[in-house]
């Protein structure tokens, strides 16, 4: 009775194995595909969904790898955002108001860095895969970042991370175009007052 239990517990951990080497492959293919599909893309265009608390916000976005991003909010205070790699502003233009921060200082620097964004996936498991998203939680110098990618297309889908202030941040990318032709010189910091 011993030897048929002894069986048994090798047959199941055999299965185990052989359903762990099935699954493991079809991960490391996704992540694969997202990484790939990164290393090709130079610059996104993309009309956005942000939701900080219960306030939503929508606008449109272009980000040009690495580390640059210009915004611009459908909003009152008519705001835009714009990143120059180094810096990030954030420019109230119905008040002429500016915000001002070193883009380090911000989740920002690592979700418009493309390389560290590769160096994490290539490192990460998979944290969670819906119907249409795959995501991945990446924790650094106690920032959370949980970025999705379109099940899909490999592409950019969006992230989710708190702000200065502990709120929750959602950013839902909708109607993505890739590598299309643009202008650098809105990457230009606006005038400060």
């Amino acid at each position: 009775q011993k030897r048929g239990s002894l069986m048994l517990k090798k047959k199941i951990i055999l299965i185990f194995f052989i359903l762990i080497s099935l699954i493991n492959p079809s991960y490391a293919s996704v992540k694969e595909k997202i990484i790939n599909n990164l290393i090709g893309t130079d610059n996104l265009i993309f009309d956005f969904k942000q939701t900080i608390s219960k306030k939503t916000e929508k606008g449109n976005c272009i980000i040009k790898y690495p580390k640059k991003i210009y915004c611009v909010y459908k909003n009152r205070q008519k705001k835009i955002m714009v990143s120059n790699g180094k810096t990030l502003v954030v420019k109230n233009r119905s008040n002429n108001q500016n915000y001002v921060y070193p883009l380090k200082k911000t989740p920002l620097s690592m979700i418009l860095d493309k390389k560290y964004i590769i160096s994490q996936i290539e490192k990460l498991r998979i944290n969670n895969i819906t119907d249409d998203t795959i995501d991945f939680l990446l924790i650094d110098k106690n920032i959370k970042i949980n970025i999705f990618f379109d099940k899909e297309t490999n592409n950019l889908k969006g992230w989710q991370t708190e702000d200065m202030y502990q709120n929750k941040v959602n950013f839902i990318i909708l109607n993505l175009k890739t590598n299309q032709k643009i202008d650098t010189k809105i990457f230009k910091l606006p005038k400060l007052n």
